[in-house]
């Protein structure tokens, strides 16, 4: 249902606030007015944290009042946020942000990339170990009464008409780290269709060449570096059927993104005449409004916070192995899918409902008893991925961009604790942690990996829940698009690469259903083990939507730090050995070095032994190093050679190596 919104006075009083917080609860939960009374919490009446985004930003449009996420908690009541509300628009203001959202005076203008962005730019020059040629994600899903002959022509104009709904469709990113938008004018701003005409062709060879799309646009993603972030392909199939498939970069998209995207192409190929409500504000002016971000006395707050917990992280889990990630060169990622009926995922709902957790934390959970069998510890460290749209403005919520961050967040799992007190646990820790989100899990991540002395990453195993962002987007997209005909959203294919990643486990809805996934890089794991930890992982939820399994204490090991034994585990393998190097440099290729080191840097750089990061350095800041070097020296070394002996005495070598200079 929608609300209707009343006008609100310039200076609302109690019962205003209360009114209009009633109106956009009825409205987001789909509840009658009457049904949302002070003492229940947003998640008691069937909220999420996907939903809060668009509660923060509907008050802001409402009320005018800008509220953190971390002010609007699941467990929060109406009654508690009414209250809230009156104070910050009485006197007491929200943390400083001092940060307005207004549009560029170029909106073509360069702007920096975020610092998800920037780990995924690094990964696709190899810079890390587990690295690929492209950050991606690729989905093809099923049509079904298509309109063939209209087909490509429906969906060249949708994606047309939508690149100027949307600029970040013909976003680019520039050698040296950086992104701008082209024009609308520019040819080529857009990726051209592609279609595969299988009408009239067999079933084999149409399983032949469908097999053929999705081998090349899962291994070779669309790169903003040389052309588009989008890859856009069309397949027409006998009897009035097809496929879309659509590769994504993780540079330009993130998961919310990637829905609104589709959302927004699907509802142009429906309709010639479809006009969307206009954006006020595109990516790029939010990625701008940031740029002060880090001197405001919150980010402050939050880098203090984060710093003074680090040391005090547990281990990532300690998965046995049979190689060792540096060793390998991954092409795709595997995956292990299962799939929740409808009857079962409302079933788990409403057994989270009555244990006061959401379904992300339940599933959070799971995963962790999960990988704490299988590593033998439960103090676990993970990488989880956050939404992470501050609410700055009322349409935040409806740009695409990469906005996503990822947030460290510590597992200590009491193994003499039920399920449900381990969710509970779970849940608070996560709240609070999300609390302090304007410093991301990239930036602590740098400043813990520093601190341990490795180079290696600090939380390969990361989750990934977007459950509730279907009901955030305003409720489960429509199936009609028009000539493209029905979309049968239960038949896709999927694959996703993503750098310094060894295992992630998605979450996500699929019209009444939920799927999870595990995708790993199999080349590292024993299949035998994957396969017995998915099974876990599925059967415990299972359980817990049955009601059974939220009293019983789950069998989990005593120990809560990582234990060495004679197998290979991911947290404890070794760092690859680092030359010492001291004393001023040798010869001009180091004093070079030097020189670039502080151009970057800013510091005075004058020894050999100097490491780049310890002088200050990140690994944005190495790409734009190893560029100056190859203009200084001739000498092209790879990244991933740099972040092997980031001194200025390996650094050196590295380019004599690629001169084929023998010292």
């Amino acid at each position: 249902m929608t609300a209707q919104v009343d006008s609100v006075p310039a200076v609302p009083g109690t019962d205003d606030i209360r009114r209009v917080l009633t109106e956009i609860w009825a409205e987001l939960l789909d509840l009658q007015p009457a049904d949302v009374v002070d003492d229940a919490s947003f998640l008691r009446l069937g909220g999420d944290s996907v939903l809060t985004v668009r509660m923060s930003a509907l008050i802001r449009k409402r009320l005018d009042i800008a509220l953190e996420l971390s002010d609007v908690r699941v467990e929060t009541t109406l009654g508690q946020l009414v209250e809230l509300v009156e104070r910050r628009s009485r006197d007491e203001p929200a943390r400083a942000w001092n940060i307005e959202i207004a549009r560029r005076d170029d909106p073509h203008s360069t702007f920096p990339l975020l610092p998800l962005q920037q780990g995924y730019f690094v990964g696709q020059q190899d810079g890390w170990e587990l690295s690929y040629e492209s950050a991606h994600y690729y989905l093809d899903y099923a049509l079904d009464g298509m309109e063939s002959d209209d087909a490509e022509d429906a969906l060249a104009d949708a994606l047309e008409r939508l690149a100027r709904h949307q600029p970040t469709l013909r976003a680019r990113v520039t050698s040296d780290g950086r992104q701008y938008v082209l024009a609308e004018s520019d040819p080529s701003a857009l990726p051209r269709v592609t279609l595969y005409d299988l009408r009239d062709r067999d079933e084999l060879e149409i399983e032949s060449t469908l097999a053929d799309v999705r081998r090349d646009m899962s291994e070779h993603g669309p790169d903003p570096i040389t052309g588009p972030g989008i890859d856009v392909r069309l397949t027409l199939l006998p009897g009035g059927r097809g496929r879309l498939h659509l590769g994504m970069s993780l540079l330009t998209f993130d998961g919310w993104s990637s829905g609104a995207m589709n959302r927004d192409l699907l509802a142009y190929a429906a309709d010639w005449n479809a006009t969307l409500v206009p954006l006020s504000i595109d990516f790029g002016d939010y990625v701008s409004s940031l740029s002060g971000l880090s001197r405001t006395e919150a980010w402050l707050a939050d880098r203090e916070w984060w710093w003074d917990r680090l040391d005090d992280l547990p281990a990532p889990p300690a998965l046995p192995l049979v190689a060792d990630p540096k060793s390998v060169r991954p092409v795709t990622m595997g995956n292990r899918e299962a799939r929740f009926s409808a009857d079962e995922w409302a079933a788990l709902r409403a057994q989270c409902t009555a244990h006061d957790v959401t379904a992300s934390t339940v599933m959070l959970t799971a995963f962790g008893t999960v990988l704490a069998r299988w590593a033998g510890h439960s103090d676990l460290l993970l990488n989880a991925l956050q939404l992470n749209r501050l609410p700055l403005h009322p349409d935040v919520h409806r740009v695409v961009g990469a906005f996503a961050a990822t947030m460290l967040i510590p597992l200590e799992l009491d193994p003499d604790a039920s399920f449900a007190e381990l969710a509970a646990s779970v849940q608070s820790v996560s709240s609070e942690y999300t609390s302090h989100n304007l410093v991301s899990g990239v930036e602590a991540g740098r400043e813990l990996a520093r601190r341990r002395g490795s180079r290696r990453p600090p939380a390969p195993i990361v989750f990934q829940s977007v459950l509730g962002v279907d009901a955030a987007m305003g409720g489960t997209a429509s199936t009609d698009a028009g000539p493209l005909g029905t979309v049968d959203i239960a038949d896709y294919f999927h694959q996703l690469r993503t750098p310094q990643v060894a295992l992630e486990v998605r979450c996500f809805e699929l019209g009444d259903e939920v799927v999870t996934v595990f995708s790993l890089v199999d080349e590292i794991f024993d299949v035998a083990e994957v396969a017995v930890a998915f099974e876990e992982f599925v059967s415990t939820v299972h359980e817990l939507a049955a009601g059974r399994g939220w009293e019983a204490v789950p069998d989990l090991p005593r120990a809560g730090a990582p234990v060495a034994d004679d197998r290979m585990r991911l947290g404890l393998l070794p760092d690859p050995p680092v030359n010492e190097h001291s004393g001023p440099p040798i010869d001009d290729l180091e004093y070079t070095v030097c020189e670039v080191f502080e151009e970057f840097l800013d510091v005075p750089v004058l020894d050999r032994g100097g490491n780049f990061f310890a002088l200050g350095g990140d690994s944005m800041l190495a790409v734009r190093v190893v560029a100056l070097l190859a203009k200084e020296t001739g000498a092209a070394i790879a990244i991933r050679d740099f972040l092997d002996d980031p001194t200025v005495a390996g650094a050196a070598s590295a380019v004599r190596l690629r001169l084929g200079v023998i010292q």
